[in-house]
């Protein structure tokens, strides 16, 4: 699953998640279980409105690492293919 990161056009960071999540952009999401509910809730929250599939990895570090940066990340997601 975390290959998928490596090899698709990808939006890293909460903030920016939400938003091409609410514009129906996003076809998976990756969250981090190590990381504050406050930064992360309202990203799964949308994501189960939308259907959208979600997937958990175990640390900020991991995703950040799956992502190709330098940081620690507590959201990503996958783009949907433009059709």
């Amino acid at each position: 699953m975390m290959k998928r990161l490596k090899e698709n056009p990808k939006v890293v960071g909460a903030k920016q998640t939400l938003k091409y999540l609410d514009k129906d952009k996003v076809l998976v999401i990756y969250l981090a279980k190590d990381a504050e509910k406050r930064v992360t809730d309202p990203v799964l929250e949308l994501a189960k409105q939308k259907n959208i599939e979600i997937v958990f990895v175990d640390s900020m570090k991991q995703l950040g690492d799956a992502c190709s940066i330098e940081v620690k990340t507590a959201v990503a997601g996958i783009f949907k293919k433009e059709v």
